[in-house]
Parts: C-alpha cells; structure tokens; sequence
C-alpha cells in the first residue's frame, strides 16, 4: 500500500496568518533605473561566502520577519505544552516548542513575538518526514487573513503586548487583498512582495499606511513553490530568471514586512548570507521507491537526446544551462513572465534604489528558465504555476486534466503515484463554477483561469510511449 501523508498539525486561524507572512547574475546594477534581460543564457554572478552550519542554525531558530503574534497570545490560543508537530534537529529554546514554521525572538520592546519562517513554504514532509527544501504543494493561502487577525486580537491583552500585535496585524491587514490565492497549493509571494514594496520608501523603507506607489492586481498569479536545493545550480532565482547579482538581496525579501529601517535589513543580510551559503549545499532527497535500473538506463539515453540541452547533465560532472526559454518557444502560459517584464517597473525601480539592489538586480526575461531536475520526482505538481499534477502528464499534453484536485480523504496528503511521479490526483468534468462549497472551490485546480493555464513544454509529445515509461524511469534516479 502507497504511503499517505498526514497533516502535522490543525492550524487556529492566527496561525494560518503566520504563514501567509512568507514571502514562505549579473554584476552589481547601478542604483535606481530598469533592467531587463533577453532569453537565453544567464551569465554567473559572484556569491558571498557564508558559514553552512550557522546558516543551517539561523533557518531553525531566527526569522527575518520581525513582528508577529506576542507569545502570550500564542499560548493563550495554542494551549501550554501543545504538541509542535515533526521536527528538524537544531531547534533550540521556545523554538523546540513550535511548530518548524514558527519562530519565536524578542520585540525591541521586550515582548518576546511567535513569526513566521521560511520553511513555512519551503519544508514539506514526504513519507512522514520532514524534508528541507521541498516546496510545499499543499501551501493553503486562499483564506482571508483577516479572520486570524480578529481571532488573534480578542486575546490580547492591553500595554506592549497590544502594541505589538497592532504592529503586526496593520501590516497583514494592509496586504491582504494581495496575498490570497484562488487554490490550494500555489504560493502568492510575487504578488505579497510587490504589496509590501508599495507601502515602504525604497531609500529609507519607512513604512506608510497608504501606498506611496501603484499596488500589484488583488488577483495574485500563481507562482509553484520551487525546490531550494536547485539553488547551488542557478545563476538567477525565480521563474522568469529576474533574481540576478547577489542572491541574498532577492531571498530576505520577506522582511519588508516589518523592517522599517536600512540598519534593521543590513543585520539581516549579515546572517543571511550564511543560509545561502548552506542552501548551496543542500542535495535533493534520493527516491525512495523501487527503480528498474535496466528501464532507468534506457531512459538515460532519452533524456541525453530531448531534455540534456535545456535541463543539463547530472552526476558528478554535471552541467546546467542556466537557459531562459522564450515564451513563444516553451508555450508555457505567460501571463507570470508577461507581467514581471511588461507591468513591474515600478517595482524593479523601487528593488534598485533600495537597499536590496545595492548587489543585486532585479532583470525579468520574457520567458521561463529551464530548471535543474535534481529531485525532480518529489516536486510535483510541475510547471511555474503548478498547473500539471504528475511528470507522466508533463511528457504527454493531450493527457493533461483541465479541471483536477489533489485525491485525498480529509486532512491526509495523497498518495504519491509511483508509475506517473506525482502526487494522486482526480480529473474532474468541471471547474470552480461547478464547486457546490468554497472549500470545495478552493481545492479544485481550474487551468481554464487567467495564469493557471497547463499549456505548453510539449517536447514529449514526440515520444512513443516506451520512450516516456523509460524517461520516467530515468528522473527517479536524478
């Protein structure tokens, strides 16, 4: 029998707040100004050196988004000695007593606050355990904020414990239009980030209850969670390979949710270059099913054949691309790149002239980056948007469902699907208008939606279907 998955925890609505607060290369760029990049390779930039073990450290017990829940309210909802769910080792203090995604550190004011982290998207389990690095498909983030937040403010009592809940809650409240999805599983974080920027001064990053620049759409696009352990093979972070220089610039991002000042971002950029550095190590986890080796070798030479050119070599003389494919040749639906090239000045203006542009440079490609394949079969569902559940859907188009949802009973995860590599799934014969419930809305996949297309990448089609069962085969072993 297939191994299910169970959720670790029953989140109270504050803490699904908690995790809405995630935000879960070339040169250095003149200050100010607009850049963008053509498709194609994507030259290397020089990384700082960090220390992978206070890295590591720094993921479990520190947060870059400084305010939260007050930890008083945390307990009061919770319940002394409440069970923290699974566990990486390395948590220390309260943090031992949390569940992974949560951080807890003291205000300036004393008050010692309950944050998100990152791996609040970026951990997952897998077989009962927890797995570093893996995107969460099953991220929840089409809740309205603002229910944890009223939840959450009943609880408070009066003096700096309110002050600091009220920190908290103005800034959630000011972005929440910009942070719910239309389905379970996709991350908003495109969108949260440029809400965020729109409320702070890039040169001061002051922050200011109106937005002192256009906001993004309410309607955020749906952005998959990547794995991080591609990281020590890209030249560029994100989907349309914008995230270029210094890379650390790009992944702190999330503290313009409640750094209000240059000095408070450089200490965080002080130790965040050591969780780059440690993310640059990371290796993917190793398939833990049965493979036919025999199969797997034929595979190998499909992949050497269709995939190599794009997606590079693996083992120990690989090699990776780093290739932004241009959206009229990968097919893949546009509208995230058309977006981050033609409708995001404003905001790589606003990256450039702040403090997270001095080594880094925000320059969109009108295209997808091809991404390493390392793990691959663990990062189901695929496409940037998450809008094809298995591989086996991903090598062959005309079998990709239009209308689907995660088959699942309850709070279990599905079973992962060993011959199609993805997570089970259930096609349905109509989309969310057919929803007799919002629940039930939320959990359908529709790619009949603007940016939840699962067009294109038909480069599979051309394989007979010996030649795809062998592929299949060979990416379990990647």
């Amino acid at each position: 029998m297939r191994p299910r998955l169970r959720l670790p925890l029953n989140p109270t609505p504050w803490v699904l707040v908690a995790l809405l607060l995630l935000g879960c290369d070339q040169g250095v760029p003149e200050k100010g100004g607009i850049h963008k990049a053509e498709a194609g390779r994507v030259p290397p930039s020089p990384q700082r050196p960090g220390d992978p073990q206070k890295g590591y450290d720094a993921l479990l017990n520190r947060s870059i988004v400084t305010c939260g829940l007050p930890y008083p309210v945390y307990a009061r909802s919770r319940g002394e000695g409440a069970d923290p769910g699974p566990q990486f080792p390395g948590r220390t203090g309260r943090n031992a007593e949390l569940p992974y995604m949560l951080t807890a550190q003291v205000a300036p004011s004393g008050v010692e606050i309950v944050t998100s982290n990152c791996l609040a998207c970026h951990a997952a389990t897998f077989g009962g355990e927890l797995v570093m690095g893996l995107g969460n498909a099953f991220l929840d983030l089409t809740l309205d904020p603002l229910i944890g937040i009223e939840a959450a403010g009943a609880l408070v009592r009066k003096g700096p414990e309110a002050a600091e809940w009220r920190r908290w809650a103005d800034r959630v409240t000011a972005i929440a239009d910009y942070m719910i999805t239309d389905t379970i599983g996709v991350s908003s974080a495109n969108n949260l980030t440029r809400a965020l920027m729109a409320h702070r001064d890039p040169e001061t990053l002051a922050w200011s209850d109106t937005p002192l620049i256009e906001p993004p759409p309410q309607t955020p696009l749906p952005v998959s969670v990547p794995p991080w352990w591609n990281m020590r093979k890209k030249h560029a972070m994100f989907y349309n390979a914008e995230g270029r220089g210094d890379h650390v610039g790009h992944m702190m991002l999330a503290s313009t949710t409640c750094s209000d000042s240059v000095e408070e971002v450089r200490e965080i950029d002080a130790w965040f270059v050591d969780v780059r550095a440690y993310l640059a190590g990371l290796e993917p986890p190793k398939y833990p099913f049965a493979v036919d080796q025999a199969l797997a070798d034929q595979g190998y030479s499909v992949f050497e054949t269709y995939c190599k050119k794009c997606h590079g070599r693996y083992g120990e003389d690989w090699r990776y691309p780093n290739r932004v494919v241009a959206l009229g040749k990968v097919g893949s639906d546009p509208e995230l790149a058309r977006k981050g090239f033609s409708d995001a000045d404003r905001f790589i203006d606003w990256f450039q002239r702040s403090v997270y542009g001095e080594l880094s440079q925000i320059a969109p490609a009108l295209g997808y980056i091809a991404p390493p394949l390392d793990g691959v079969w663990a990062t189901a569902p695929y496409l940037h948007n998450g809008s094809v559940p298995t591989i086996a859907a991903l090598l062959d188009s005309g079998s990709r469902p239009t209308y689907w949802r995660f088959d699942r009973e309850g709070d279990d995860r599905p079973a992962y699907d060993e011959a199609r590599l993805g997570w089970a799934y259930r096609e349905l014969d109509e989309g969310k208008a057919g929803a007799m419930s919002w629940d039930e809305r939320n959990r359908i996949y529709d790619t009949s939606l603007t940016g939840y297309g699962n067009q294109g990448h038909t480069y599979g089609d051309e394989l007979s279907e010996s030649e795809r069962l062998a592929l299949i085969e060979h990416l379990k072993t990647l």
